[in-house]
């Protein structure tokens, strides 16, 4: 069946999303979406397996909440929260996102080329085989993978800044863990978080993602697959045990 091509110039985002869903509904497994200005909810909720979603311009919030399946393309930026309780599926943005990227995610996988907002990663978990992964190209705000329950965050650093140089890194994390390209400055690390080199067979582990990564992209894979990373996991797992009163 061929692409079905819908204009969002000047659309609300409620039948710009009527019109996605009908046309999944018809079997149509390659759905482009043309002058996206701020339209919340796209792709929210969809299932659908070999189902391809292309965003032209800068979709709104909550892009791809609840996703089981599809894989959605932007180019452009995105705004708060793309990923959002994510089940399955992938998203890949060809430029930034806001505050809140891949919020509570469960499954599947977010690539952001460029860089993303505050709490990214925040209340990420798993469940068995599930395990939601998010990559960021640039870097990251405050308080990077805050409350972290599982999942695997990587920050590679490709904008020549810090992965992360501002507070709260894995605040509150109590399962899941963190690469970073390089280092974060101890000053940064959040309550309950722990730093360590990560280990040959922990970098052995991330290669193929970062080498997936940077094929999505067009990247050099070779100097971050060779580069020195650093693992952020929990320290305990009660990182707030001592703000309750013992029994």
């Amino acid at each position: 069946m061929a692409a079905v091509h819908i204009d969002a110039k000047e659309l609300h985002y409620t039948p710009l999303n009527q019109q996605v869903r009908k046309a999944i509904c018809d079997g149509v497994k390659e759905i482009v979406i043309d002058n996206v200005l701020g339209q919340r909810f796209i792709a929210d909720g969809l299932r659908g397996d070999g189902v391809t979603i292309t965003v032209n311009g800068v979709p709104g919030g909550d892009l791809a909440m609840f996703m089981s399946g599809p894989t959605v393309v932007v180019h452009g930026n995105a705004d708060h929260a793309p990923g959002n309780t994510m089940n399955q599926g992938k998203v890949i943005i060809h430029g930034s996102a806001g505050d809140a990227t891949a919020h509570s995610m469960r499954g599947g996988r977010v690539y952001v080329r460029d860089s993303i907002g505050y709490r990214g990663g925040i209340h990420m978990k798993q469940y068995m085989e599930k395990r939601p992964i998010l990559v960021v190209g640039g870097s990251a705000r405050a308080f990077l993978g805050e409350y972290m329950a599982g999942g695997l965050l990587i920050v590679l650093g490709l904008n020549g800044q810090a992965p992360v140089a501002e507070r709260g890194v894995g605040s509150g994390i109590h399962g899941g863990e963190i690469f970073v390209r390089g280092t974060v400055e101890d000053k940064n690390l959040g309550v309950g978080a722990r730093q360590l080199p990560a280990t040959a067979e922990q970098v052995a582990m991330i290669r193929p993602i970062i080498e997936d990564f940077a094929k999505t992209f067009g990247i050099d894979a070779e100097p971050l697959v060779s580069a020195s990373y650093s693992r952020i996991a929990a320290s305990s797992a009660r990182p707030f045990g001592n703000k309750y009163t013992p029994e």
